[in-house]
């Protein structure tokens, strides 16, 4: 294979600055870099004139250098208008857009809506947090079509939790009652670092 010549050297350093250049502005409007690149932009702008000035003997020389001339080109005209989106506070090119699909499912998808939430320590000593816990959690259910759950057996049910938890190292237990989709969701979370540690 025959030695590149200083031509085709100097072209390789053209491509590798016009990449270096696209990679510094992808990073400015990704938001790592907190300015456009204007310094490697002039390198290669006067680079550009320099070779277009020039008389390149060999056709593949001269067919490099229009590729890389053209893709440059278009670079600076997408380059310019992203900066000019930007600065009018309008999304540009370089705003990637979700796809409608993901949009139409987040739309969807209704927020639970919280109807009560009551942390205990020791659930038997706190009863009047306990029946307003059961009461909330019973409306929900009653409104939702579902059936009612005897106090008892709830009370039961929450210092069983509350036992868990507390052994786990957690020494309060949070109680959430929700409606989502038609649905009533009864959850339970340890608290760590509760006010007693």
């Amino acid at each position: 294979m025959a030695e590149p010549t200083d031509i085709q050297k100097e072209l390789t350093a053209l491509e590798a600055e016009l990449k270096r250049l696209e990679a510094e502005y992808n990073m400015f409007f990704s938001g790592r870099l907190p300015r456009p690149p204007w310094e490697t932009r002039g390198r290669v702008d006067a680079l550009m004139k320099r070779w277009g000035r020039m008389h390149l003997q060999a056709a593949v020389d001269r067919f490099r250098f229009d590729m890389l001339s053209t893709r440059y080109q278009k670079f600076v005209d997408l380059w310019d208008r992203g900066l000019r989106a930007r600065e009018e506070g309008r999304p540009g090119p370089f705003v990637h857009q979700m796809p409608k699909s993901i949009e139409r499912k987040k739309e969807k998808e209704p927020d639970a809506q919280v109807v009560n939430v009551t942390a205990f320590k020791d659930p038997m000593r706190e009863m009047d947090k306990l029946h307003s816990l059961y009461d909330s959690l019973m409306d929900a259910r009653r409104q939702n079509g579902e059936d009612v759950v005897p106090f008892h057996r709830f009370a039961a049910l929450v210092k069983d939790q509350v036992g868990k938890l507390r052994e786990a190292g957690n020494p309060e237990v949070a109680f959430r009652v929700a409606v989502k989709d038609g649905k009533v969701n009864f959850t339970v979370r340890g608290t760590k670092g509760g006010k007693d540690e």
